[in-house]
């Protein structure tokens, strides 16, 4: 008698006797995105960048003089130039706000710089116009900028400053030779080695990446005329002590749940699996959870075994999606 090939298409019994051909099986239908990233909303193309730094490196005389009244007007022409400054500076918005709240007095708040940023990135090259109050914090974080790039980077023992890079570890000397010869292929290898490339842009698609499944797992449930309920991040539904990413047909009479959880590294995943555990340790038989699951991160198997047995076999990738109607409650609730 031969052997489903997916844990969906098994019994129980089957389940438990080849758990370990199940999830080989989930694992090599596993893919990783990690080689991209949606751009998202207001992404900032390279060109765009580069003019953004033209106009900071024409308003400082090559990055030879700081004048806080200076770059304030060139941002105001060109806003993207004080992302090109905090870049040089190699600080979050978080970080930007708080040097700047310590070293100024004047409060200004993470809110305000990524709410600041948001705005310039969606109109990065058009002039923009400040209110008094803005104005004000706005030249308070150029003068954070302009102080910190000019001290540059201290001699600490056991410590290394944040400052400690190729274009800002000596002042203005390092920043001016820097934009003059280039950077040095090595080192700027070892600061992305310190980092992460794209770390930022990804921090800040992160819900995007994490929309990899229920993009088409909607698409799916619409196409076959299924009711659903999809839910917001941190939403709480009466009924669940956490709320899934869709209930069929509603909370008010869930039959099926749906968790799509995505994961490039073993930790999250196998906090994500023990999420979906709950929802079925919640459902005592009420309705039937179905975990859709991406990533390389899935590859723990005792993690995934007790997934498969927890679900009785109703875990789906993306290679795999197309057999998630067939195969679960949902059949019940097409239209088509």
């Amino acid at each position: 008698m031969s052997v489903p090939p997916f844990p969906f298409q098994a019994s129980p019994d089957v389940l438990r006797r080849h758990l370990d051909q199940y999830v080989d099986a989930i694992i090599r239908s596993l893919s990783s995105k990690s080689l991209t990233l949606p751009k998202g909303k207001n992404f900032i193309e390279y060109p765009v960048f580069e003019e953004a730094y033209e106009a900071l490196k024409q308003a400082t005389g090559g990055f030879r003089r700081l004048n806080p009244s200076d770059i304030l007007d060139a941002c105001r022409q060109k806003p993207m130039a004080l992302i090109v400054l905090r870049t040089i500076l190699g600080f979050s918005p978080a970080e930007w706000a708080a040097v700047t709240r310590e070293r100024s007095g004047l409060p200004v708040e993470v809110g305000f710089v990524r709410g600041l940023e948001q705005r310039i990135k969606s109109r990065p090259l058009r002039p923009i116009s400040f209110s008094p109050e803005t104005r004000r914090k706005v030249l308070e974080l150029i003068k954070t900028a302009c102080s910190l790039i000019e001290e540059g980077a201290p001699d600490l023992p056991d410590t290394i400053h944040r400052l400690d890079k190729v274009d800002t570890k000596e002042g203005l000397k390092s920043l001016d030779r820097v934009s003059v010869l280039g950077v040095p292929y090595p080192m700027l290898l070892y600061e992305r080695f310190l980092g992460r490339p794209f770390a930022s842009h990804r921090d800040a698609v992160s819900e995007l990446i994490g929309q990899v499944l229920e993009i088409p797992i909607e698409r799916l449930l619409i196409d076959h005329r299924i009711s659903f309920r999809k839910t917001s991040r941190a939403e709480s539904v009466p009924g669940f002590s956490q709320a899934p990413d869709f209930i069929i047909p509603d909370e008010h009479n869930p039959r099926v749940v749906i968790e799509a959880k995505y994961a490039e590294d073993e930790g999250t995943a196998r906090d994500k699996i023990t999420r979906i555990l709950r929802l079925v340790n919640d459902a005592q038989g009420r309705y039937q959870v179905i975990a859709c699951i991406e990533g390389r991160g899935f590859v723990r198997a005792k993690d995934l075994g007790a997934l498969i047995i927890g679900t009785e076999g109703k875990v789906f990738t993306l290679k795999t999606l197309n057999y998630m109607i067939e195969y679960t409650l949902l059949k019940e609730f097409k239209s088509v």
